[in-house]
């Protein structure tokens, strides 16, 4: 892993030290943003947005908790500043602490799944909810945080054609001007008709060091990209031009997973179709569908899949890390 500059790390250290509570610093009073996060954004440091579905649902606890930290120091390391979006007893919090990390991670699936369409419902009824990527999309931009690191984005589902089953992360995408990196589409969905929805959408699909689109748990799709990326500060100067064009839409940054953790496509693939006929016979469908398959592929491949999961999302956050920094140095 490359380090950061010494000035972006010291800063990045300086401001770890800072007690980490929370505290209003845009007009929505409804948002709480974290004096850490907060004065990144106010002197022009980079910060890094990160989901909490991932920490709630993604997997069990204490792993779910540990890879958060981990995630979160990785962040910090490559020079930039993290900040964990989740809802926490109905109010949005933009950066959270040791002790709010370690209760949502606690609360696992009783935290509501949350969506764009979910926020106000959550926050109306003092709810806790994990974001997904829509909503943390959402509350990224709110408070102008530029660059969102992710495992992989939802998408368009197998027989979508029929069901219309279309993930809001790729609606979110097309008009929430926030940069994503993500290991590509989750391999549990239908890639080719994602591709094509986030065509429609206009939004700029890229991939990071390759021509191939990655899906996930494995660095090739099958499917080619519109435009390849070969650096951090490639990916910055993207970044920059859709920001001051006002095209008002995402990019999708897809990163591929280290070639040492991409599982086998014929193991996951066979997998995958197992637990796809599972879910269709116990009627399991919309948000509760992904988690479901994700668990069982798990399950299937004797762990490969997570593993691989937390692998990429380490790897996700080191370079999505580094575009922040090679941006907020593009902005100065």
């Amino acid at each position: 892993m490359a380090s950061s500059s010494p000035s972006s790390s010291s800063a990045v250290k300086r401001l770890s030290n800072l007690n980490n509570h929370l505290c209003p610093t845009n007009s929505n009073p409804l948002v709480k943003v974290s004096a850490q996060v907060s004065q990144a954004l106010s002197t022009g440091l980079p910060v890094v947005a990160l989901e909490s579905t991932i920490i709630s649902h993604g997997m069990p606890y204490p792993q779910n908790l540990e890879t958060a930290k981990e995630v979160e120091a990785i962040v910090r390391d490559n020079g930039a500043v993290p900040a964990t979006i989740a809802i926490l007893d109905g109010v949005p919090c933009i950066g959270l602490n040791l002790e709010q990390l370690e209760r949502l991670a606690r609360m696992g699936k009783s935290a509501q799944k949350t969506a764009r369409r979910d926020i106000a419902y959550v926050v109306a009824t003092k709810r806790n909810g994990a974001t997904t990527v829509s909503a943390t999309m959402f509350f990224a931009a709110m408070v102008g945080i530029p660059v969102f690191v992710t495992g992989g984005i939802g998408g368009v589902h197998r027989h979508g054609e029929h069901t219309m089953d279309i993930s809001s992360d790729l609606t979110e995408l097309g008009r929430t001007p926030v940069a994503v990196v993500s290991a590509g589409v989750k391999s549990i969905l239908d890639i080719p008709r994602t591709l094509e929805y986030l065509e429609t959408q206009g939004v700029c699909v890229a991939a990071y060091k390759t021509n191939e689109f990655p899906a996930f748990f494995t660095e090739t799709s099958g499917c080619k990209v519109p435009c390849r990326l070969d650096s951090p500060e490639e990916c910055a100067r993207l970044i920059d031009a859709n920001r001051k064009l006002n095209l008002g839409n995402g990019v999708l940054i897809a990163v591929p997973i280290a070639k040492e953790y991409s599982a086998s496509g014929s193991l996951i693939e066979s997998a995958i179709q197992q637990a796809l006929t599972e879910a269709r016979g116990k009627n399991i469908t919309g948000n509760a569908e992904t988690p479901f398959l994700l668990a069982r592929v798990n399950e299937i491949t004797g762990g490969a899949s997570l593993a691989s999961n937390i692998a990429l999302v380490k790897n996700n956050a080191a370079i999505g890390a580094k575009i922040s920094v090679a941006l907020a140095q593009l902005l100065k």
